[in-house]
């Protein structure tokens, strides 16, 4: 048995369960909007960890789960819920299962993608820029600061910046220009991470176990992900190979970090340099699975079955 566990809907959710039912496993939905009809309970004892899951209903032996592929929203942000106190009944079972779900994942046996502690590194972009360095990779000159007067000597001295958040919520990179020092002044409050921005071709890199998907992705825009946005234009994506040496460096980053499926942000240099800016544990692969052919989704479903 495979736990899918979030929103049902969700794209990359749903595509994970459309390559399960095409390998024929069976799995079940472990669907935070439906926590009313949902019960969990586990235990540790000498024989190991058991326990049960009842969905709908249906009694799941804990014991009998070979895979979870999570990616559970924050539950206070349920539309179940948009009315509910913090305190309410409705509002305080919902968290208790989610918590007991996380808890459970966190040191069951099954194949889980991905654990929160090997997630944990892209709560700090700074911390995780030096586990990268460690495999191989190049990462861009950085400042973090909260003193405009540094990042304006910064940026003098690389020629062009970008900027973006520490943390591992999402931003969108933007390139540091005049429209920008009305109100630097801000960072006081917020100190931002400034870097030198680095020339050359996108590539995200999706890892699952030992597979690698590499997608090439072409655009004028700062952030590709935005580039409708910053530019008017969508980026152009595509699959391609990569050279052994990088694609070696990637399933090592990822295995370091302790992931079973990664999303890695590179970017290549017209004089063969490799920088890789980021590693997202809980990537949104459906944008390029849809864009470029490449079985993401079947290969997390692998993963998740044995296979």
């Amino acid at each position: 048995m495979i736990l899918l566990c979030g929103i049902p809907s969700e794209s990359p959710l749903a595509l994970v369960g459309d390559a399960l039912d095409r390998l024929d496993e069976p799995y079940r939905w472990f669907n935070q909007r439906r926590f009313a009809d949902t019960d969990m309970v586990f235990e540790i004892d000498d024989h190991g960890i058991g326990g049960w899951l009842e969905i709908g209903g249906e009694g799941i032996p804990l014991e009998s789960v070979r895979g979870v592929y999570s990616r559970m929203m924050d539950h206070t942000r349920l539309p179940e819920l948009a009315d509910e106190s913090a305190g309410s009944e409705a509002t305080r079972q919902c968290a208790a299962l989610q918590d007991t779900m996380t808890r459970w994942a966190e040191i069951c046996p099954a194949r889980v993608v991905n654990r929160i502690a090997a997630m944990g590194s892209n709560s700090s972009k700074p911390y995780q820029a030096q586990l990268i360095r460690e495999y191989g990779f190049e990462v861009p000159t950085t400042l973090i600061s909260n003193d405009p007067a540094e990042v304006l000597a910064f940026n003098a001295e690389q020629g062009r910046t970008i900027y973006k958040s520490i943390s591992g919520v999402r931003s969108i990179v933007q390139t540091f220009d005049e429209k920008d020092l009305d109100r630097l002044a801000a960072i006081r409050w917020c100190p931002t991470q400034f870097q030198g921005y680095v020339a050359g071709t996108d590539v995200r890199v999706h890892v699952v176990g030992q597979e690698i998907f590499a997608t090439e992705c072409k655009s004028d825009a700062t952030d590709y992900r935005y580039a409708k946005r910053q530019v008017g234009e969508a980026a152009r994506l595509s699959a391609i190979e990569l050279e052994d040496d990088v694609a070696e460096k990637c399933v090592a980053l990822t295995e370091g970090l302790g992931l079973a499926f990664s999303g890695i942000d590179l970017k290549f240099t017209p004089d063969g340099r490799v920088f890789c800016f980021e590693v997202n544990p809980c990537p949104g692969y459906s944008y390029f699975e849809a864009n470029s052919g490449q079985p993401i989704s079947m290969a997390v479903a692998r993963h998740l079955a044995g296979h």
